[in-house]
């Protein structure tokens, strides 16, 4: 019979290194990695810190930019103190004068009011004013504006009556009353008489009403 050789298996490898150096070699390897891993943190700790003081130099910048605009700000204001000033103290002469010269008069209308009631041969020689308070309704024909008393002269005789009727019927007149002079109170055959006149508010001008007023008068 012929013997079968068994197939080689290969070259046989012993391993001879001393197990003192593999335990060496592996616990160099750990301390690299160990340095990588501290390393690694180091960078990343070197990243976070940068970019915290980043963010903390670009809020700082924006805080100062921030500054500086308020300080403009205060710097335009005060310079428009004086302006302010000017504007509050021109609103109250405003007031003021509104409130002062709430009652001013249309003088030239009243006149002719009373004028257009008398006879064509009877002239106006005087009169004396007394305004009355502020308009304090909206409708200035309720509120009495004016009490005044006329002075006439006439060569005749007159009738005051009709005078007085007239006066009545004129638009703004809340009352009208007179009285005759005698004839021997009358100087060179001329005769004097006084009337008794009462406007109502109509005859303020409002020249100096305020602009809110003038608004609510022109709506009405």
């Amino acid at each position: 019979m012929t013997a079968i050789a068994p197939p080689l298996a290969g070259l046989a490898r012993v391993n001879l290194m001393p197990r003192s150096e593999i335990v060496r070699r592996e616990r160099d390897e750990l301390v690299r990695r160990w340095i990588w891993i501290v390393f690694g943190a180091i960078i990343v700790a070197i990243l976070i810190i940068g970019g915290a003081f980043w963010f903390k130099l670009m809020a700082e910048q924006r805080l100062a930019a921030e500054q500086a605009h308020t300080n403009a700000l205060i710097t335009e204001i005060a310079s428009l103190s004086e302006v302010s000033q000017a504007l509050a103290t021109q609103s109250e002469l405003t007031d003021y004068r509104t409130e002062a010269m709430a009652h001013d008069l249309e003088w030239a209308p009243v006149i002719a009011k009373v004028s257009g009631a008398l006879p064509a041969d009877a002239a106006l020689t005087g009169f004396d004013f007394t305004v009355g308070g502020a308009p304090q309704t909206d409708d200035p024909s309720l509120e009495q504006g004016v009490v005044g008393t006329f002075a006439v002269d006439s060569p005749t005789p007159l009738d005051i009556v009709p005078i007085i009727r007239a006066l009545r019927g004129i638009d703004g007149v809340l009352y009208a009353d007179g009285q005759s002079i005698t004839t021997s109170q009358a100087s060179e055959g001329r005769f004097a008489y006084q009337l008794n006149v009462e406007f109502d508010q109509t005859v303020y001008s409002g020249a100096y009403a305020s602009e809110d007023a003038a608004a609510e008068e022109g709506d009405n």
